[in-house]
């Protein structure tokens, strides 16, 4: 009954943070600080954040391990696209829809190969990278800011990942599938704020 309650609690904080799909401007300066914040003040980067750790413990091992790390690495290249200014249409929208999707893949116990879950994972860090590389504030290093929100997204992936091993019990089986389920209603309340 314990893993329920941890679930259903992060659950319901993260529902009562919602706010519009927005990269979330956080209000630290740049460098490492600010970038390890910025991540923080977007509960649309936190549910996906967390859903892809969720999805990689109900996978178990080696998804567990793969997930977490496709996702900093291809949203490092996302977010060098951001600071750059290549244009990327849609990031928002792709940013609502991996809460969506992802939470969807924990909810219904999805099981693909691991090339699909990976290939999933790292379509969406593309967006999440961009819209943080794209909002990065002027003067600030870039590097250490790129840092900081890497690191910030690697701590997101472990909560995840912890809730996520209580799938071992039934109930926690239960609650990272509940937890999914609120996970992807998230993602649609931030499609719906996009429109």
């Amino acid at each position: 009954m314990r893993p329920i309650r941890a679930n259903l609690g992060a659950t319901v904080l993260l529902l009562l943070t919602a706010i519009p799909a927005v990269a979330h401007t956080g209000d630290l300066s740049g460098g490492f600080l600010g970038g390890f914040a910025h991540p923080l003040f977007g509960p649309d980067h936190v549910v996906a954040m967390v859903a892809v750790g969720l999805w990689g413990a109900f996978l178990g091992p080696p998804p567990m391990f793969v997930l977490p790390i496709v996702f900093p690495l291809v949203m490092a290249v996302g977010g060098a696209l951001g600071i750059v200014g290549v244009p990327l249409p849609g990031a928002e929208l792709a940013i609502a829809a991996s809460a969506i999707v992802l939470g969807l893949m924990v909810a219904s116990a999805a099981r693909p190969p691991l090339w699909v879950a990976a290939t999933i994972v790292a379509a969406f860090a593309i967006f999440h990278g961009y819209a943080h590389g794209a909002e990065l504030p002027a003067g600030t290093d870039a590097a250490a800011y790129s840092i900081g929100f890497v690191t910030a997204t690697g701590l997101l992936h472990l909560v995840g990942i912890a809730l996520g091993l209580t799938v071992r019990w039934p109930a926690g089986r239960v609650g990272v599938r509940g937890t999914g389920a609120v996970i992807a209603c998230a993602g649609l309340l931030f499609l719906w704020r996009l429109a």
